[in-house]
C-alpha cells in the first residue's frame, strides 16, 4: 500500500475516532476501531486453523469448565439486566424513543453507559463459545450462523458505546440480557451431565425466544425510523437490517432442527 492510501486510511480512521461520544473514549476497546477489528480476526483464524489443528487430537474433557463457564455468565446476563431495567426505570427512559443523554444528564448518561459497555464486553467474551466448541470437536455447530452472529455482535455492539451510548439501544441490551440468562441456565444444565437431559426438554423454545426478541427489536428500530426521534437513523437502519438477516437465520435453524426434523420422522 503506498503512502497516498496509507494516508486515506489514517484519515478515514481519525474521522471514526474524532466523531464518537468523548465521555466513553477512554474506556476499554472504545476509543478506536482497530483492537475490535483485530480481535475480529484473530476469531475468524480461530474458526479457520482450530479444527485442523484438532482434526488428529482428541476433543479436550471440559465438563467444569463449561459449567463454571456458562453459570458465570448467567450471573453476567443477569446483573446487565437488572442494571438496564433499574437504571431505566430510575431514569424514566422511554422504550418508544430515547435519544442519547446529553451533558446535562451526566450522571444518568454514566449509569446507562456503564452497563452497555459491559453488555458490549459480554459480546467479546462470548467468543469463547466458539472456542468451547472448536477444543470439544464440535464442528457441527460452527454454523455460518453461529460465526456471523458471534463475530458482527462486537462491531454492532462496539458502535452502541462509541456514538450512541445511553441511548434507545438500551433496549437491546434489556431483552437480550434476559435472553441469555435463561439461554446460558440451559448450557450450563446441560453441562453437569446427560443424567440433566430429562430436564432440559424446552431446548427448543429458546430459538423461538431468540426470534421472538429479534421480533422485538426489528419492530423497535423500525417504529423510530418512521416517527420523530432524536436518535441516528443510520444506526436504527444498521440495526433493522441485521435483525433481518438474523431472523432469516435462526427461522432456518428452528426449521432444520425442529420442523423438518419432524417431518421426517
Amino acid at each position: 500500500m503506498d503512502s497516498a492510501a496509507w494516508t486515506r486510511v489514517l484519515s478515514v480512521h481519525q474521522r471514526i475516532v474524532d466523531n464518537g461520544d468523548k465521555r466513553t473514549d477512554p474506556w476499554l476497546l472504545v476509543y478506536s476501531p482497530v483492537p475490535v477489528a483485530l480481535i475480529f480476526l484473530a476469531y475468524l483464524l480461530v474458526v479457520w486453523a482450530g479444527p485442523r489443528l484438532m482434526k488428529h487430537r482428541e476433543p479436550f474433557d471440559l465438563k467444569v469448565v463449561l459449567v463454571l463457564y456458562n453459570f458465570a455468565m448467567v450471573g453476567l446476563s443477569a446483573y446487565m439486566f437488572h442494571e438496564f431495567l433499574v437504571t431505566s426505570w430510575l431514569s424514566n427512559y422511554s422504550l418508544l424513543c430515547q435519544p442519547p443523554m446529553q451533558q446535562t444528564h451526566i450522571s444518568t448518561f454514566l449509569q446507562m453507559a456503564n452497563v452497555c459497555w459491559w453488555f458490549f464486553f459480554s459480546k467479546v467474551i462470548e467468543l469463547a463459545d466458539t472456542m468451547f466448541f472448536i477444543l470439544r470437536k464440535k464442528n457441527n455447530q460452527l454454523t455460518f450462523l453461529h460465526v456471523y452472529h458471534h463475530g458482527t455482535m462486537i462491531f454492532n455492539w462496539w458502535a452502541g458505546i462509541k456514538y450512541v451510548a445511553g441511548g434507545q439501544s438500551f433496549f437491546i441490551g434489556l431483552v437480550n440480557t434476559l435472553v441469555h440468562t435463561v439461554m446460558y441456565s440451559y448450557y450450563g444444565l446441560a453441562a453437569l451431565g446427560p443424567h440433566m437431559q430429562k430436564y432440559l426438554w424446552w431446548k427448543r423454545y429458546l430459538t423461538s425466544l431468540q426470534l421472538l426478541q429479534f421480533l422485538l427489536f426489528l419492530l423497535h428500530t423500525g417504529y423510530n425510523l418512521f416517527t420523530e426521534c432524536d436518535f441516528p437513523d443510520s444506526m436504527n437502519l444498521v440495526v433493522f437490517g441485521y435483525c433481518v438477516t438474523l431472523i432469516v437465520l435462526f427461522s432456518n435453524f428452528y426449521f432444520q432442527s425442529y420442523l423438518h426434523k419432524r417431518k421426517q420422522k
